[in-house]
């Protein structure tokens, strides 16, 4: 067997290596040898789950620049929905907005309402790659269009340039 096809995503074979050895908190031979062979025979296993094919990032720094960004909201959004929650329950007005889609890519759609999920006080609920949007619900709305205009900026617009067609 050629190594490309024994090792099909390399990157997730060593981060799965790693992240059972951070779990098992031990350097021992035998979580080596474990985390080795789960990094190496799961992703044989999910390959067929993965409809997408892997696209090539174009611009990596910016990847870590979005990376940081979206760290930074999280944090932030858990400070805002703490305050929300604990100061300002009477006064919350939850809704959900569509959020329009540049393009019809379906690696984009789903990594922006992944990212919308992440951040506290929002959820991607659904992606609708037919009519180019994801409907997000927010946990307080006050401006819809705000709102669809921070995700169109602050993440699908890195999206679309980080992950060209």
């Amino acid at each position: 067997m050629r190594p490309a096809r024994m090792l099909p995503r390399p990157w997730l074979s060593l981060a799965l290596l790693l992240m059972w050895l951070l779990l098992n908190q031990s350097l021992a031979a035998g979580h080596w040898l474990l985390g080795a062979v789960l990094g190496t025979v799961l992703p044989l296993l999910l390959q067929r789950l993965a409809p997408m094919p892997v696209r090539r990032v174009s611009k990596p720094l910016k990847l870590l620049r979005l990376i940081a960004l979206l760290l930074w909201d999280i944090v932030l959004a858990n400070l805002v929905v703490a305050r929300q929650v604990l100061f300002q329950r009477q006064q919350l007005q939850p809704g959900f907005v569509y959020v329009p889609l540049e393009r019809d890519d379906e690696l984009v759609a789903v990594l922006l309402a992944s990212m919308i999920t992440l951040t506290p006080g929002t959820v991607g609920v659904r992606v609708e790659l037919a009519q180019r949007r994801v409907l997000v619900h927010a946990l307080h709305l006050t401006d819809a269009d705000a709102l669809v205009r921070e995700v169109k900026n602050r993440y699908e617009s890195q999206l679309l340039e980080i992950l060209p067609c």
